[in-house]
């Protein structure tokens, strides 16, 4: 059976400190590459694959948009989001299924209430119900069955492994990452997940982040136009208070959460870090992301210590401040 790496091929990368007392500690791997894609740094195992989880929806984007689909900006950002189901991310989700006149019911994904509690709350005195609209992938799926009306393919289905779309995205994810998937599976949402080692994820991610809008080459000019949305809208990508969002607003980074504890970053000069805390809970992964490109010089260490109380990581006692969730790898 495959699997990922074990506890005793990971390291520690963060601990949760109450009262001065360590209670609570995260293992995992973490590479980071240079911007010439060497390895500057390893901790743990990076060479044992891992399902990359949202953190292949670059990806999977630009398989849509190197298919014929034209998104930009806010549709180019929704189609790589893990959004927080506001009303200004169902209300994209719409405009790109009404642009192909695709029906909501069309989506594969699951039916869900949006993670914004203040979305939430308006459904229910509305009498509204879960949606599949408000699923955090639904931008995703909304820009699949966009590419699947613009190139014939058939809607149903869009899902399976062996359809035209999927065997596109598998094409777009081994081109970037330059590596075969060791295994495939199937995500939370019901797309195809492929296992990828952190460094081929790393890789892959890198080439995104600095592929340009005039490249000659169309592929990267569509992971140019990728990479300008996701850093001019922040808000698509994840939500409000939501740290993804907060990071891409701040310091400009292309970054992308995964369930299970997968984070992927990339600076503007191509340094790039991809880590799996090991226990699946991402609260340290975008901490010690960052901790990570500041010791690579990637970014200013200042101002990771300024974005740090915005990242929800506080460990409270009481109603009040007693310890906090921090990078702890050596």
């Amino acid at each position: 059976m495959s699997e990922t790496f074990t506890i005793t091929d990971a390291v520690e990368l963060a601990v949760v400190e109450r009262s001065g007392f360590v209670e609570s500690r995260h293992a995992g791997s973490a590479v980071v590459l240079g911007s010439n894609g060497e390895v500057l740094r390893a901790l743990g195992d990076i060479e044992t694959p891992i399902f990359p989880r949202s953190t292949l929806k670059p990806f999977q984007a630009i398989a849509v948009m190197s298919s014929g689909v034209t998104l930009r900006g806010e549709d180019a950002a929704i189609a790589t989001a893990s959004h927080s189901g506001t009303q200004k991310h169902a209300d994209l989700v719409r405009g790109l299924l009404a642009r192909a006149g695709i029906n909501e019911s069309a989506l594969g994904c699951p039916a869900a209430w949006p993670i914004d509690s203040a979305s939430r709350d308006t459904l229910v005195r509305l009498g509204a119900g879960k949606s599949a609209v408000y699923m955090e992938c639904s931008g995703k799926h909304a820009a699949m069955l966009v590419a699947c009306v613009q190139n014939g393919w058939s809607l149903t289905g869009y899902l399976d492994p062996e359809h035209p779309l999927q065997k596109r995205v598998l094409d777009v994810v081994e081109r970037f990452t330059g590596e075969r998937p060791a295994a495939s599976g199937i995500d939370g949402c019901g797309t195809p997940v492929h296992a990828l080692t952190l460094t081929g994820l790393a890789r892959g991610v890198a080439r995104i982040a600095t592929s340009k809008s005039n490249s000659p080459f169309a592929i990267y000019r569509e992971a140019g136009f990728l990479a300008e949305a996701v850093r001019e809208n922040g808000w698509v990508v994840a939500g409000p208070g939501l740290s993804d969002s907060i990071v891409i607003d701040r310091l400009g980074l292309f970054i992308k959460g995964g369930a299970e504890g997968v984070m992927v970053a990339s600076a503007d000069n191509g340094m790039t870090v991809a880590l799996k805390i090991l226990d699946g809970n991402l609260r340290a992964a975008t901490v010690v992301a960052l901790s990570l490109l500041a010791d690579a010089g990637a970014i200013s260490r200042a101002d990771v210590d300024a974005l740090i109380p915005e990242l929800s990581l506080v460990v409270s006692g009481g109603g009040r401040p007693v310890g906090s969730i921090r990078p702890s790898y050596t």
